[in-house]
């Protein structure tokens, strides 16, 4: 299957995919143009391909280049010798990025409280906070479990007040993992944080991401965090960004644009996020959606199938189906969107097939 194949970004092509379930896809000329191999070929290995397959190369394929961003310009520049960019937010708010992951810290009168600690960066967090004080670290919030956003908590050092939803213990009790200590406080629904004089309100608004996964809110200054959700100017990560419940993650985000936030702070890659942005990811949601819909409902089982496996094999006729719908799905959303959200053809395959995945079964 298309899916179940790694893509990888070197240079060179690949002119057929050794396994089983992988979709028949030739050769993909370095040119930029394509041209599929029709031979026959043995059971298992790559054979003639789907019709109508799209320029977007699929996973397996080796691509000469991907599709350019269309904002890298305007992104500012993260300065190499410090591995890290601060952005004031607002009164005592800071985000720290390395253009890839993206955390917070907010000071008050006695400390800072630390909103995720990526590890890769992790080690340079303190030295951003030294950039505008030298008071201590006194909490640290968790927005999620997933290490790639708290796997450098233990590296803060001290011994702050760490913060979470119950689901995120309970998953960080269970990974027994040093790097991402236990919360010290939890809650269930809601926790407002008062120091000093600032504020952050954290809620829970289900497990469309991950359980546990969190709103943070600083009122005073109308910025909105919200992890591994929204992705600004960008296509998001694989599958929905690896969303444990689709139909959560479509309600989540919209509930994302109800809040008035003035300036969204994401987790991911290179810059904070408008209302505009979460918009636009809603629109191409939603036609992923309504795309992924159509092709479920006019693409016809069996099509290019052996008699026998037809009879026989009710995973690879589930296979051969999915794949040509998701082949479809690519096809309908890539005029629009292609040129519209950096990486777009980096996870657009995987968005299709978990949106049909959810739509047959969720």
């Amino acid at each position: 299957m298309l899916r179940r194949v790694s893509r990888r970004s070197n240079r060179g092509v690949n002119s057929s995919i050794s396994s089983a379930l992988a979709i028949a896809i030739g050769l993909w000329l370095a040119s930029g143009s394509s041209a599929w191999a029709q031979s026959a070929a043995p059971p298992g290995e790559a054979g003639s391909p789907y019709q109508n397959m799209p320029a977007i190369a699929p996973p397996g394929v080796r691509v000469d280049r991907y599709l350019p961003l269309p904002h890298s310009a305007a992104v500012p520049s993260v300065d190499p010798a410090k591995g890290y960019r601060l952005q004031q937010l607002g009164k005592g708010l800071y985000m720290v990025t390395d253009n890839a992951y993206q955390s917070m810290f907010m000071l008050y009168d006695k400390g800072v409280v630390v909103i995720d600690a990526p590890p890769s960066y992790a080690a340079h967090l303190k030295q951003a906070i030294a950039e505008v004080t030298n008071r201590p670290i006194t909490y640290l919030i968790y927005s999620h479990a997933h290490i790639d956003h708290i796997g450098g908590a233990a590296e803060l050092g001290g011994h702050p007040i760490i913060i979470a939803q119950e689901e995120t213990k309970r998953l960080l009790v269970r990974a027994h993992d040093p790097k991402r200590p236990v919360p010290t406080i939890t809650f269930k629904d809601r926790y407002t944080l008062k120091v000093g004089s600032q504020v952050l309100e954290l809620s829970y608004h289900g497990g469309a991401h991950e359980p546990g996964n969190i709103f943070i809110w600083a009122p005073a200054q109308k910025v909105l965090m919200v992890v591994d959700m929204v992705f600004p100017g960008w296509m998001m990560w694989s599958g929905f960004a690896d969303a444990q419940d689709v139909p959560g993650y479509f309600q989540e985000v919209a509930e994302i644009d109800k809040i008035p936030f003035k300036t969204l702070v994401a987790g991911h890659v290179d810059r904070v996020g408008t209302h505009a942005d979460v918009r636009e990811q809603l629109e191409f949601m939603n036609d992923i959606k309504s795309a992924t819909r159509k092709a479920l409902q006019i693409t016809p089982v069996g099509v290019g199938m052996t008699a026998a496996d037809k009879a026989n094999n009710p995973w690879a006729v589930a296979d051969n189906y999915i794949d040509r719908v998701v082949v479809k799905c690519v096809n309908a959303v890539t005029p629009k969107w292609q040129s519209r959200l950096a990486a777009y053809d980096v996870f657009v395959w995987d968005q299709c097939f978990a949106m049909q995945q959810s739509l047959r079964i969720d």
